[in-house]
């Protein structure tokens, strides 16, 4: 009899216990909210730096003292070429071309480099003509399509450069030197992708034409007046990166607070 009481009370004790643990509050918090990550954009402004191989002809026509043409040449120029850029892109959407997340992309970049790009040749055989471009510089409109973080672009605009050009007479030792500053234009077009919403790398090709200058020869022919008149045309190949500054959020909007 005893033992029937004691396994019923315990039984019953047993019961208790489930129903006061089933009215306990959880100790499971609420589900953790994870926001989702912010969607990329190409807008912004941002720096970077460049580096490539240049090459390139210098066409030379070499008029006398009167006028009258007196010789035609050219010779081959390349180099290293290296600087840096700033720029600012705007993405205007996907604009219904089913492109995702990306869309059209226009902007407008600057850079200057410095380069070992230079070249020379032969004059009749006795005066040596070198040319050389230390510095250059753009200033170029953008306009691209993106597919997300992949950036397939076209690029044009005015070119700068410094051009040294030098004539030495092997025999006599005139040496005639001048370094004109130039204004062209440039055209290309590359690739660029966004490594993460800041970091992007890219690769590009530019054609650049600096027109055509005169360089006056006389210490180097024996005090003869020749003009050389100098078209430069230039390419180059360069890979960079460039990071971009973020966006600043739009402002919170105000809280209304309803009773």
């Amino acid at each position: 009899m005893i033992c029937k009481f004691l396994i019923s009370s315990a039984t019953f004790l047993g019961l208790i216990a489930s129903a006061a643990a089933a009215d306990l509050p959880a100790e499971k918090g609420p589900p953790v909210y994870a926001p989702p990550p912010p969607v990329f954009s190409w807008t912004g402004v941002y720096i970077g730096g460049q580096v490539g191989y240049e090459w390139g002809t210098s066409s030379n026509t070499y008029f006398g003292p009167l006028g009258g043409l007196i010789g035609v040449g050219h010779h081959d120029d390349q180099g290293v070429v290296g600087g840096g850029h700033v720029g600012y892109n705007y993405e205007l959407g996907g604009l219904g071309l089913g492109l995702g997340t990306g869309g059209f992309v226009v902007g407008i970049e600057g850079d200057a480099n410095g380069a070992s790009y230079d070249g020379g040749g032969v004059l009749a055989g006795i005066i040596g003509r070198h040319e050389s471009t230390e510095f250059d510089g753009s200033i170029r409109g953008r306009v691209g399509v993106a597919f997300d973080r992949a950036l397939i672009y076209g690029t044009g605009g005015v070119a700068f450069g410094s051009i040294r050009n030098t004539a030495t007479n092997f025999i006599t030792g005139g040496f005639d030197s001048a370094t004109t500053g130039r204004v062209g234009w440039t055209v290309g077009g590359g690739v660029e992708y966004a490594i993460d919403n800041n970091w992007s790398a890219r690769v590009e090709y530019r054609y650049t034409n600096y027109g055509t200058f005169g360089f006056n020869l006389f210490n180097s022919t024996g005090g003869i007046l020749v003009t050389d008149r100098v078209h430069d045309i230039d390419n180059r190949v360069q890979a960079g990166f460039s990071y971009k500054f973020d966006e600043a959020p739009p402002p919170a909007p105000p809280v209304v607070t309803k009773y």
